[in-house]
């Protein structure tokens, strides 16, 4: 028994003089590779710069498509069609004739004006004469005259119940489907086709009061529609309303976009946007920063590879980038990627370097 403990002391102090020997410098030349990572202290991290960027506040809304010009075409008299003169779809310039309406008993009446006039001036040249070698008194001569005036009037009359027989453009434009046939009794209001001036697209949309002083005439606007989702149309502010809307508290903002191409058509459902105060801004990503109540913070590295804790002033925010108002300069590297493990003084490792 008394050999065994012997041999146990034995191997106990050889055991102690091998770690004892492993401990000293030629056993820590053969030390791992993962011991040798943990003698680096410093936390590694991902860096961007602070640079300027654009930045803007952008109102989106949605809007309604409408002509420049647009109406209704109808007849203003009871009577048949006698000719049709345009087809679905004409563009047409303003003044064209576009339907005639049954007018035989108008120009039988127009010719009947048109020869008592006559007859009524031939009557007072000639008593102007007589008046003149003082065979008639002057009186007549007023009378005639008075005569010669109520004929021209009634000829006015007739040319105008002539002209409402015949249906014109009032503008240039696209006609849209025909609604009437030759032959057909139209009556006032009887709808013959419809007209638009689409050259011009007018959108009306809808902004909140609280953007009143930063719209007005002449910004520029983008506007899409589902039809042509590949297409981004642009136009300019035009108007504003004069009132705001007591029940939602916006006011209406009218624009006016470019239609050359004939693709929008009024009526069309459109989405809009209209950027306001754009403006060259200092931003960091929006990974950067790190919120304590209502403070904002971001970690600073100087040039000693040592990260400083940094309160700035935020404004607008874009997907992924944060406006600084205040607190940095441009060219400031800010911890991006690592904010979590860093602290005021830290040592960092920097494993890449990004511009925000």
């Amino acid at each position: 028994m008394k050999a065994l403990i012997v041999f146990v002391l034995l191997a106990l102090l050889a055991g102690g003089g091998l770690w004892f020997w492993s401990t000293q410098d030629g056993g820590a030349t053969n030390a791992s590779p993962t011991e040798a990572a943990t003698a680096d202290r410093r936390i590694p991290v991902r860096l961007a710069s602070a640079m300027p960027h654009r930045f803007e506040t952008v109102l989106e809304s949605l809007g309604t498509a409408q002509a420049n010009e647009s109406v209704t075409i109808t007849a203003s008299v009871t009577a048949n069609i006698s000719a049709i003169a345009f087809h679905d779809g004409d563009e047409v310039e303003a003044g064209r004739v576009l339907v005639r309406l049954a007018s035989a008993e108008e120009f039988a009446e127009q010719r009947e004006a048109e020869v008592a006039l006559t007859e009524q001036r031939r009557e007072l040249n000639r008593i102007r004469g007589l008046a003149a070698d003082g065979i008639v008194p002057q009186q007549q001569v007023d009378q005639q005259r008075s005569r010669a005036d109520e004929a021209e009037a009634k000829l006015a009359a007739v040319e105008a119940r002539l002209s409402d027989r015949v249906i014109r453009a009032p503008f240039s434009g696209v006609l849209g489907l025909r609604r009437v046939s030759t032959g057909s009794l139209v009556t006032p209001g009887t709808v013959v086709a419809e007209l638009d001036d689409i050259s011009v697209i007018k959108v009306d949309f809808t902004v909140s009061e609280q953007y009143l002083g930063a719209i007005r005439r002449g910004m520029p606007i983008e506007a899409r529609s589902i039809a042509f989702r590949d297409r981004v149309y642009r136009g300019e502010v035009t108007a504003l309303s004069t009132r705001v809307d007591v029940a939602t508290r916006t006011f209406t903002v009218r624009a006016e976009i470019d239609n050359t191409e004939r693709e929008l058509r009024p009526g069309m459902l459109l989405s809009t946007r209209l950027p306001l105060d754009p403006a060259q801004r200092l931003a960091v990503p929006e990974g950067a920063l790190v919120t304590t109540a209502d403070q904002h913070f971001v970690f600073v590295v100087d040039a000693d590879g040592k990260a400083r804790r940094q309160e700035i002033r935020i404004g607008r925010r874009q997907p992924g980038i944060v406006e600084v108002l205040d607190g940095l300069s441009a060219g400031d590297r800010v911890v991006e990627e690592g904010t979590l493990r860093v602290r005021q003084g830290s040592e960092v490792r920097v494993l890449g370097e990004d511009a925000a």
